[in-house]
């Protein structure tokens, strides 16, 4: 073992010392170098975030509108709310990785969860024609449930999905362990920092978001709420400031003039009592799915006719709300004289609104000794329809839970097998019968050679082989929902009972590519907003009501579904005071109600009414009745629905 001597003792010390006094300097140097480098590193960590926000933005509307140049535009415009929408970002993701504590980290969540909300919206806009909204995940148990038939007609595309879900969240984990092994976590006082500077702008954003009160603050960011036209809203605010606005939608605001005088004046007038036949007939409503006349395509032959029955007892048409899906709203008209024109844009009343009793005509005929029955081949929960039905009053709702599979034409239950049901139904019923029931068969999409055995041909010169094939496959359902009529009339013209039959479409097919290469449409879905013949032409379904005791009803027009129950109860000799009073005086002046158009009865189009200073009385009291129903105090119960007045018990099912 080696001494050092007391001289070199001394030495080493000294050494020692110098050396930590030199570190000290240097650490002081390096703190103090530090201190002045901050401001330029937070430009830089500034400047980062907001290239990264801006890019972030840019690629959502870029996806979402399908279009670089409408992207670009959106961006260049100044009075757009583009600078705002990257903002948001920035606060966004400020606050999240605070949370988080990475820098930047945020964006393993913000840019895939809003990327694909994007191309959600770009595909509904190109299927459907209308923007996404945040009510629309409320039936996602509905897209999931569809999902084995859209894979069957694109098997493929079903692949590629999966195969994508499964590297994205592949990439996801990657991602999200590398970031954190390789990036520095932010001290907590910058972590406390973000969130004190994010979570109150936030907020702040969150409280000017709705539409329904004026924001000072809003108005000066440039977010201008144009909830009467979803399309020019997305188009104007882009796909997140718009997806935004959209969210207060579960609330219904009061319409200006709602009192509870207002409403009493409406009910002072005399009202029709409620008179129904000595003997009760029964009412059986069919809302067929998609049925439509596919003659109407131009320069397509279709041989034989696939609805001659429909054609030669047509009553008239339906304005329908809707065009390609979203069959809840038709038929939330149809069932209760209530109309979609005085619900905010994009809403969808049996998942939002429909929370406890509300009147129907299942309502009514149940409380005048009716058996009311609803039938539909599927599940009860799709469109929520097993609670909306108990809300209506039916006493009991038929889907594929409850009852004994139907036979199937192609995937579906078919059209044939459900009338057989009916039929059965309203024999075996000891009281007076109303049935409502909701086809299934006619549900797109409506791939090639979907049916073995078709009993029609279709010539369309100079159109694709898949355009004919699908034309082919509409058809041939389409012939089957009128030959299910045709049975329903034979075996009620054998019948000793009264007996009422309505059988409507909800909706045009979605047939997509077909409508642009025949020329019907210029695209694959109808536009919202057009000319009243234009309207019309892409919204319009067949009607027929018919009694076998009248016959057929004659030259209703083209109505909206909100009238079916004047028309019905009309034809089966019954009086109300809201379906044929009140509504019958609507329908003197108008036929259709829809929220960017109404129609006279003379035929005069009134566009953008919602949008006028003044509206008519008319149109005024059916939308302040409709909210005091829905929304309200109900105080319009006793003049309009008596039914109700006593019993407003959900009705049990069994």
């Amino acid at each position: 073992m080696t001494f050092l001597s007391r001289t070199e003792d001394i030495d080493l010390a000294r050494i020692i010392a110098k050396a930590r006094e030199k570190d000290a300097a240097l650490w002081q140097d390096t703190a103090q170098g530090w201190h002045e480098a901050w401001p330029v590193r937070l430009a830089i960590s500034a400047t980062i975030a907001l290239v990264v926000s801006t890019l972030l933005a840019f690629s959502i509307e870029f996806v979402a509108r399908g279009s670089f140049a409408s992207a670009l535009s959106f961006f260049a415009e100044a009075h757009r709310p583009s600078w705002t929408t990257i903002g948001l970002f920035l606060l966004l993701t400020l606050g999240l990785d605070g949370l988080l504590g990475r820098r930047f980290q945020s964006m393993l969540i913000v840019a895939p969860a809003l990327l694909m909300l994007a191309w959600i919206g770009q595909q509904k806009v190109h299927y459907l024609g209308d923007p996404l909204y945040p009510t629309d995940f409320l039936y996602y148990r509905q897209i999931i449930e569809l999902m084995p038939l859209l894979v069957r007609e694109r098997p493929l595309t079903g692949l590629a999905m999966a195969t994508g879900a499964i590297l994205g969240m592949a990439l996801f984990v990657f991602a999200w362990r590398f970031w954190r092994a390789r990036f520095a976590p932010i001290s907590m006082n910058g972590r406390v920092m973000r969130m004190v500077l994010a979570v109150p702008a936030l907020a702040f954003f969150v409280s000017i978001m709705d539409y329904g009160a004026f924001s000072w603050t809003r108005d000066r960011l440039h977010i201008i709420p144009m909830m009467w036209d979803q399309r020019e809203n997305y188009a104007f605010n882009g796909f997140t400031l718009a997806f935004a606005l959209n969210v207060p939608m579960a609330h219904v605001p009061a319409p200006a003039g709602y009192t509870p005088e207002a409403i009493d004046r409406i009910g002072a007038a005399p009202r029709e009592a409620v008179i129904l036949p000595d003997e009760k007939p029964d009412v059986v409503i069919v809302m067929s799915e998609s049925f439509w006349d596919p003659t109407r395509l131009p320069g397509i032959k279709i041989w034989p006719d696939p609805i001659p029955t429909t054609r030669s007892m047509q009553s008239g048409h339906v304005f329908s709300p809707e065009f390609g899906g979203m069959t809840s709203n038709v038929e939330f008209e149809a069932l209760t004289g209530f109309s979609n024109a005085f619900l905010p844009y994009g809403s969808i009343p049996y998942q939002q609104y429909v929370r406890e009793p509300l009147p129907s005509l299942a309502t009514f005929f149940r409380n005048r000794g009716y058996q009311t029955t609803a039938i539909h081949p599927f599940t009860s929960w799709f469109w929520n329809r097993g609670a909306v039905y108990q809300a209506f009053g039916f006493d009991r709702f038929l889907s594929e839970e409850n009852m004994m599979p139907l036979a199937k034409r192609g995937p579906l239950a078919s059209d044939a097998a459900l009338t057989e049901e009916i039929i059965r139904r309203a024999d075996s019923s000891n009281r007076p019968a109303f049935i409502f029931a909701v086809s299934l068969q006619g549900h797109g999409p409506y791939e090639p050679h979907r049916y073995k055995d078709v009993s029609h041909s279709v010539v369309a010169p100079g159109k694709s082989v898949k355009t004919s094939e699908s034309i082919l496959t509409y058809a041939e359902g389409a012939s089957d929902a009128d030959k299910s009529l045709a049975r329903l009339i034979s075996w009620a013209k054998h019948r000793e009972r009264p007996t009422v039959i309505a059988l409507f479409g909800d909706h045009l097919p979605p047939l997509g590519p077909v409508y642009v290469e025949t020329g019907f449409m210029k695209e694959q879905v109808a536009p919202r907003r057009g000319p009243a013949d234009e309207m019309k032409r892409n919204r319009e379904t067949p009607l027929v009501v018919w009694s076998n005791r009248v016959g057929k009803v004659r030259k209703i027009g083209t109505i909206s579904p909100a009238f079916l129950p004047l028309h019905v109860l009309k034809a089966a000799g019954i009086r109300h005071p809201y379906y044929t009073d009140f509504l019958g005086d609507v329908h003197k002046s108008y036929r259709v109600v829809d929220r960017n158009l109404l129609l006279t009865r003379g035929g005069d189009a009134v566009a953008d009414w919602a949008r006028a200073k003044e509206v008519d009385p008319l149109i005024g009291n059916y939308r302040l009745l409709q909210y005091d129903m829905m929304f309200g105090d109900k105080r319009s119960i006793r003049q309009f629905f008596p039914e109700m007045h006593k019993n407003l018990l959900a009705s049990s099912f069994f």
